[in-house]
């Protein structure tokens, strides 16, 4: 299969779902109404409710979604199943689940004054099932914290290139907001001298590696403090004076680099040369579940509803921009997928001819990881418009989004800590305090290398989110009178698939040779989370509770 048709194929259908799907659900289920003043509007504080402009709130929340996940979920299913059965869940899932996950998340908490997911799930559901979702989900956003900031200071450490412009970003984000947020300056011309300082960091990097010199154990110890110092600043500062421009400035360079990828491609077309399918057996499980639950991101992901219903919407300047950021990010992250399924299918070898042994697919990804996988692969796709500085250009693209959700992560936290356990600890309404709650833990998991106990569940988890904030959009839509047909589906394939994951890994975890009694009980108090909140659902849609009093005008 010619990779080129790929692209062609993928981009068309995206951008015919974005017109047609996606404008369906805005006048079926959304009705976005420019009238109404939305919580960046009528609740403005300056820190956290601030009105952004579209394209500017795009790129805060695809740079907080994007992350490593669409890119390393996709690797790892085409390393156990083929790249066939993973493009074509990245297809529909984004379209029929992933982008309508994402689009109603963000609108429904627009609708409740920017509350998260998991506190409309009180008014929606009940109080139980909001106590449980918010408990799982601070969990979820403690683990991300304390991996991305792990996997950011490991990178720091191994390439030294990607210094400079991972740490060079912040003041120029921060030059960026307040030009264009207090100075009224050009956002075009703002964005041309942004784009140029940052392109200038990122070849200053290549030309300049910065190495610490010290143990490589006292080296990421360096990192680390500095990444977790900085996401804990981050997260209290005001939204318009560093994560609405950060996020901004990051979105350009994923869509700069999707874009360098995609004419690469089309440039060289190389052949996929992996098998469109390897079997429905594998080293990782059976395709299903396994699948869904490992590419995440590149269709569907639980951490969206988080973003959507936590930052995004408390920035949302008018209700008729929901559908670009919050549909339209998702589909643009499928298109990053489909790349980074590309550059190892195409980009590397299955199995490399003679000479050809560096761009060996397995190889790579056993003494350099998904990380280096894309690089390397990205490379090779790219090597006619950036020679040798493409793999570098690769991870930098790759680095500079694992900055974005780090802080976004631990605002998220905050927003979740001072809505579940504000009213009976008030000190914890304090953004400061808030930010710590979810630091100081992140930062032990992350320090000590023992979120490795849990992160084998992060998978499933994640997807156990998605569909439980779809369970939590359709039973809004019970209330409303709207049609439930767009999110019940869903939701229903969602928590039967992840359920199955759960049994699955639950199963092996207890009894394999070695088992490991942790991950196994976790498993088990996942499955009752996800069966008790499913069953609080159930009474709405079954109509034995009446939830139209809750439901805001």
């Amino acid at each position: 299969m010619n990779s080129a048709l790929i692209i062609i194929f993928s981009v068309v259908w995206f951008a015919i779902a974005y017109k047609w799907y996606g404008k369906k659900l805005e006048n079926k289920l959304v009705l976005p109404d420019d009238s109404r003043p939305t919580p960046a509007m009528e609740l403005n504080d300056g820190v956290d409710f601030y009105p952004a402009k579209p394209m500017i709130l795009f790129g805060h929340h695809f740079s907080s979604i994007a992350g490593a996940g669409p890119i390393l979920g996709p690797i790892a299913a085409v390393a156990a199943f083929g790249w066939g059965g993973s493009i074509l869940w990245i297809l529909l899932g984004s379209v029929f689940i992933g982008a309508v996950h994402d689009y109603l998340s963000l609108m429904i908490s627009v609708k409740y004054k920017g509350n998260s997911i998991p506190e409309i799930a009180q008014q929606v559901i009940g109080r139980r099932a909001r106590n449980l979702f918010s408990i799982f989900v601070l969990i979820t956003l403690i683990l991300i914290v304390a991996v991305f900031g792990f996997v950011a200071a490991k990178t720091l450490n191994s390439t030294p290139e990607v210094v400079i412009p991972t740490f060079g970003i912040i003041p120029v984000a921060m030059l960026f907001g307040f030009l264009v947020y207090r100075s009224n300056f050009s956002t075009t011309l703002g964005t041309i001298i942004a784009l140029g300082l940052l392109f200038f960091l990122i070849w200053l990097g290549y030309m300049v590696p910065v190495s610490l010199p010290f143990s490589d154990k006292v080296n990421f110890a360096i990192w680390f403090i500095l990444l977790m110092g900085y996401g804990l600043i981050a997260s209290v500062m005001p939204v318009w004076l560093l994560l609405q421009p950060r996020d901004y400035i990051s979105n350009w360079v994923l869509i700069i680099g999707m874009v360098v990828g995609l004419i690469g491609t089309f440039i060289t077309h190389p052949t996929i040369n992996a098998p469109v399918f390897v079997g429905f057996n594998s080293a990782k499980g059976p395709m299903w579940p396994m699948l869904f639950i490992m590419v995440a991101c590149g269709a569907i992901s639980g951490f969206h509803s988080l973003v959507g219903g936590g930052t995004t919407s408390k920035q949302l300047a008018k209700e008729s921009d929901g559908r670009l950021v919050g549909y339209g990010a998702m589909l643009v992250e499928g298109v990053l997928a489909i790349l980074a399924l590309l550059t190892v299918s195409a980009g590397l070898f299955w199995k490399a001819p003679a000479g050809m042994e560096n761009f060996s697919f397995f190889d790579i990804l056993a003494s350099g990881g998904p990380i280096k996988a894309f690089g390397v692969g990205y490379g090779r796709l790219v090597e006619p418009l950036l020679g040798t500085f493409g793999m570098i250009f690769g991870i930098t693209m790759l680095k500079t989004f694992v900055m974005t959700t780090l802080d976004t992560t631990i605002r998220l936290g905050r927003f979740i800590t001072s809505e579940l356990l504000g009213p009976t600890i008030p000190i914890l309404k304090n953004r400061l305090a808030g930010s710590l709650f979810i630091t100081i833990p992140a930062f032990y998991l992350g320090y000590t290398g023992t979120y490795n106990i849990i992160w084998p569940m992060f998978g499933a988890s994640n997807q156990l989110v998605a569909a439980l904030a779809l369970l939590v959009i359709t039973a809004y839509l019970v209330g409303v009178k709207r049609p439930t047909k767009y999110t019940l589906y869903p939701a229903i394939f969602m928590i039967i698939t992840t359920l199955g994951a759960l049994v699955y890994q639950g199963y092996n975890f207890l009894f394999s040779d070695k088992p490991n009694f942790i991950l196994g009980f976790t498993s088990i108090l996942l499955i009752i989370l996800a069966v008790i909140v499913a069953g609080e659902a159930r009474k709405i849609l079954t109509k034995e509770i009446d939830v139209e009093s809750n439901i805001p005008a």
